[in-house]
């Protein structure tokens, strides 16, 4: 038993890290191929895109060590301490950060950038896990569910200062992690609910949406009385609570666009629900990885083989669009895969999550599952027009340092809790 816990190799789940390895190397191969030309090809030329990238992965191996190096209950009992490490470097970087296309989120190191807010989805997950994990924490107390959102949302605020609004988006990602936990699937559904009048309104405009709101409630309530006559007087209320938030949001929804969001922004969204089209301006981006993608076909054209990606059709591909260089040079096939072994990773995570033996790593687990999945499906239905264009990297294929390292150190701090569930707690 002492031999396993001085081996920090003991009980690691080899599945997870062989995934690990496959996307990584899959994703450094699609960054290679979009930042590459065919008169600089060398793989070690650590001026290029893909060179830098190579540094960052090799960098990887003793950032995995350092992680697996701290006893699982070191993350436990130092989670509050991480994640105001992670508070104050959020806030710092507002002061001393770089400001890289409009947002300040960036420390700069002769030369070397670093990105805070990656690392801080990691810091935040220990502190979620850290706070609910006590044997006498009850979600369902409204007390208890404040603390949580606290935690949650004071690193997206500092965040949404610089401003990074789809870095702020992740964080809604815990909430699948509060219903695990008991949290009432209201919550979700309520979430969906603006999501869904936040469309409608920005497509139909806020009188249809609000007359239609207004009449669904009253037909409700009317059949509410004519089921028991009662049913006003002891629901009076909560349907007059209803028709004035309803209208409150609404209206706040159609104010909130038209005089609060900057107009590249109404524009994202009014080419994402077809109501313009502006393929050469806003919508460039969006408009091009899509014909990437769909240029690929079945199989792909083959590695280094795409014309549209060595073309540079796609500005900035090896960042937030690198799977359109997956659709173009391995196709539908390729894509798939990749989200085949992005399904495998998570299911992988969660089947390890519910087998924990402590609350503390099944928390956790459920959280760094919840931030992969909020990553992948809002990055690739990004990529493929599904949503607008909101920043957010694809996990290990995505360039840059800070996000592969930030995602590193998601993934092992989870190996190391699991690789000791059976004799370290």
């Amino acid at each position: 038993m002492r031999q396993e816990r001085n081996n920090i190799f003991a009980g690691i789940d080899w599945l997870l890290v062989l995934l690990y390895i496959i996307l990584v190397g899959f994703g450094w191969m699609n960054i290679y191929a979009s930042s590459s030309t065919e008169e600089s090809r060398e793989i070690f030329d650590f001026s290029t895109k893909y060179g830098k990238q190579l540094i960052f992965i090799g960098l990887s191996i003793p950032v995995i060590i350092f992680i697996l190096f701290f006893n699982s209950k070191f993350y436990e009992q130092f989670a509050s301490v991480l994640y105001i490490i992670s508070l104050v470097l959020l806030a710092g970087v507002l002061v001393f950060g770089k400001k890289i296309n409009g947002a300040t989120s960036w420390y700069n190191f002769g030369g070397i950038g670093l990105q805070p807010s990656e690392f801080a989805k990691a810091f935040t997950a220990l502190a979620l896990a850290k706070l609910m994990s006590d044997r006498q924490y009850n979600l369902k107390l409204l007390k208890n569910q404040a603390k949580t959102f606290i935690v949650i949302f004071l690193p997206a605020f500092f965040i949404a200062l610089q401003p990074d609004m789809g870095s702020v988006l992740i964080y809604f990602a815990f909430f699948f992690v509060l219903n695990r936990e008991g949290l009432t699937l209201s919550y979700i559904l309520f979430g969906a609910t603006t999501i869904i009048l936040f469309i409608l309104t920005i497509s139909f405009g806020s009188k249809w949406v609000l007359s239609s709101c207004l009449f669904i409630i009253t037909l409700a309530t009317l059949y509410g009385i004519y089921k028991d006559k009662r049913f006003f007087r002891f629901n009076a209320l909560k349907i007059l609570s209803s028709y004035v938030f309803t209208t409150l949001f609404i209206l706040g929804i159609s104010y909130t666009y038209n005089n609060v969001l900057e107009q590249h922004q109404k524009d994202r969204f009014d080419i994402l629900l077809g109501k313009v089209e502006d393929n050469k301006g806003i919508g460039y981006n969006s408009f091009q990885s899509e014909k990437t993608i769909s240029s690929g076909g079945l199989s792909g054209k083959g590695f280094l083989q795409g014309d549209r990606t060595q073309g540079n059709f796609v500005p900035e591909q090896h960042t937030d669009y690198i799977y359109s260089t997956v659709g173009e040079e391995w196709g539908f096939i390729g894509s798939t895969l990749v989200i085949i072994l992005f399904m495998i990773l998570l299911y992988r995570i969660i089947y390890l999550s519910e087998i924990q033996t402590n609350k503390f790593a099944r928390i956790y687990g459920y959280s760094v599952a919840s931030i992969f999945f909020f990553h992948v499906a809002v990055n690739i239905g990004m990529v493929i027009g599904l949503f607008p264009t909101v920043g957010i990297p694809l996990p290990f294929f995505s360039y840059g340092g800070s996000s592969l390292w930030g995602f590193t150190l998601l993934l092992f701090i989870f190996i190391r809790l699991d690789a000791h569930k059976k004799y370290d707690w």
